[in-house]
């Protein structure tokens, strides 16, 4: 049950992030569902990677880089997925800085 809920929570933060940040777009509700989808899996897989090559400077920078990360992975899912667009690193930024906003919200309920 609490993964519905954090997919469907996913999927309202990527459609809320599209609603607030200029320049991240979301087509519909089955465009935010895929990257909903996507970032799960990539969240699972390669985000432990990722921060693990990226310690030392997550460490300087007190984990601020992980949204840094974060950015990263939205404007690469941007590149493929349909109905799904980001404008530049800095609305990726924004955009990600929403997610995580929203799911630890989220996280604090569950």
């Amino acid at each position: 049950m609490s993964l519905i809920v954090r997919f469907l929570g996913t999927v309202l933060a990527v459609l809320l992030a599209a609603y607030l940040v200029p320049g991240f777009s979301v087509s519909g509700f089955y465009s935010a569902a895929i990257v909903a989808v996507l970032l799960g899996v990539i969240g699972i897989t390669l985000k432990p990677i990722l921060l693990l090559l990226t310690l030392p400077i997550n460490i300087l920078t007190f984990g601020l880089f992980s949204f840094v990360i974060n950015a990263g992975i939205l404007y690469f899912l941007a590149s493929f997925v349909e109905g799904f667009s980001v404008d530049g690193f800095v609305p990726a930024f924004l955009g990600g800085v929403v997610l995580a906003i929203v799911q630890w919200v989220l996280q604090r309920f569950i």
